[in-house]
């Protein structure tokens, strides 16, 4: 499962900085690197970006994770790295903000929407599995959410708008509720869909249906690139 995120817009950051006018950028070695919008190369573009616009630079660096809490001797790595800071601006996913403001008291904020987390459904193509809710309904659904798979999130079988399997909101996205039809029906639970699920609040949704997101995948090596 990865974090999946992509860039804010310039506008929106140099809103963010505000009067801040020397800039630590941090980035992630794990999904934002694999997603393009917080690795090696996008910290280095961000600073010359900012450079470009007026901002200066006082450091740039890659966490390994920045969602994970670091070490003592990688704490003592980065804390001068943002000494001569006033505002760091942290390429990764919303946690890996929230990591980072724990080892600074200066405003830390995002370079990157966090969009959902996913699993590699394709070489570079990520599938929506979990919209963490907070209350976890697999148990009931076979293992298939109807929050994240299904675009009207409907808790009590399907809306009747879905055609050959395929979702009315997106043709190309499957019907969550067929999928939890077949899954049930596979496991001999089918006559468990007709109890009533109670009614559940949807109006902080941002989502309708899973979300997909498309990462660029590097080409192959070739056979002559190993021997080399």
């Amino acid at each position: 499962m990865k974090s999946i995120t992509r860039q804010k817009k310039p506008e929106e950051i140099a809103r963010m900085l505000g009067t801040a006018k020397r800039v630590a950028v941090v980035g992630c070695g794990t999904c934002p690197a694999m997603a393009e919008t917080g690795g090696l190369r996008e910290v280095e573009e961000m600073a010359t970006l900012l450079g470009e616009k007026g901002w200066e630079i006082v450091s740039r660096t890659v966490l390994p994770v920045a969602c994970e809490p670091l070490s003592y001797e990688a704490r003592e790595e980065l804390t001068p790295l943002l000494e001569k800071a006033q505002a760091v601006l942290v390429m990764a996913c919303s946690l890996g903000v929230r990591m980072v403001s724990d080892y600074t008291d200066l405003p830390t904020l995002p370079a990157l929407d966090t969009l959902f987390i996913g699993r590699e459904a394709e070489p570079g193509f990520f599938m929506e599995e979990c919209a963490q809710c907070g209350e976890c309904l697999l148990g009931d659904y076979a293992g298939i959410c109807p929050i994240v798979h299904c675009a009207k999130g409907l808790f009590n079988g399907p809306c009747g708008g879905s055609v050959g399997g395929k979702c009315e909101v997106d043709p190309e996205l499957p019907c969550g509720w067929q999928l939890i039809h077949d899954r049930m029906k596979a496991l001999g639970r089918l006559g468990e869909l007709s109890l009533v699920r109670p009614y559940k609040d949807w109006s902080k949704s941002l989502s309708g249906g899973a979300r997909r997101a498309r990462i660029p995948v590097p080409p192959p090596e070739k056979a002559g690139d190993e021997e080399a």
